[in-house]
């Protein structure tokens, strides 16, 4: 029969994750420079003496932070089960994922606009943090390499920047919507504009990595000479 854990040690644990939700909520609404330690210890019922045993400062906390929030969607992105389907419906799962969990989790959004305000040297030498790439990355490389295989993706594709498109055009979408909705009047985040938008995104995707029959092109001609 396994040994419990002492209840000193889970206790710690506790408290740990709790001023971790408590601190990705207080940076995610005001940024590392507006965000207040006290504030932070009110949320998650702690004292500061136990933010500074636990992380050292707020800036490491706000590394803490990061890491956690980029190793929760790269653990569910990791968990989807995108084996079992054929390419194209695997790599429109993916899509989808990315853009239901953006709209879930907008906290996400804000820490990343936050970590790169200020050039992501926060995560520069953290480990975890890098280590949480490459799994994913390779992911996506077997989506694609499937898709070569069976004739329905072109070959030559980088994972990378694939990734770096499907996460930006619902980035984009989500974080710009309050200047969108200005400029262009319409409502960004109805139900019916969010499904508009995530079937852009899907037929974008799918376009940009499906092998086209040769001669086949977008149906956009340009003439010779034009620019």
């Amino acid at each position: 029969m396994a040994k419990a854990r002492p209840r000193k040690s889970r206790d710690a644990e506790v408290t740990r994750q709790a001023i971790l939700a408590a601190a990705t909520a207080e940076f995610a609404r005001k940024g590392l420079g507006g965000a207040r330690v006290d504030e932070i210890a009110a949320r998650a019922r702690a004292n500061k003496r136990m933010i500074y045993h636990y992380f050292g400062s707020k800036e490491k906390l706000f590394t803490a932070v990061l890491e956690e929030a980029y190793g929760h969607i790269r653990s569910a992105e990791l968990a989807l089960p995108l084996t079992e389907l054929e390419p194209e419906k695997a790599l429109e799962e993916l899509l989808r994922f990315t853009w239901t969990y953006y709209l879930a989790h907008p906290e996400f959004l804000s820490l990343v606009n936050s970590a790169n305000l200020h050039k992501a040297r926060h995560v520069s030498n953290s480990v975890r943090f890098k280590a949480s790439g490459p799994p994913f990355i390779g992911m996506v490389k077997s989506i694609l390499d499937r898709g070569v295989a069976k004739g329905v993706f072109r070959a030559g594709i980088d994972p990378v920047q694939l990734n770096i498109t499907i996460a930006a055009i619902g980035y984009y979408y989500l974080t710009n919507r309050f200047t969108g909705e200005i400029l262009f009047e319409r409502d960004f985040m109805s139900k019916t504009a969010l499904a508009e938008r995530f079937g852009f995104n899907l037929v974008t995707i799918l376009r940009l990595v499906e092998k086209r029959r040769e001669n086949e092109t977008d149906g956009v001609a340009i003439s010779a000479g034009q620019g």
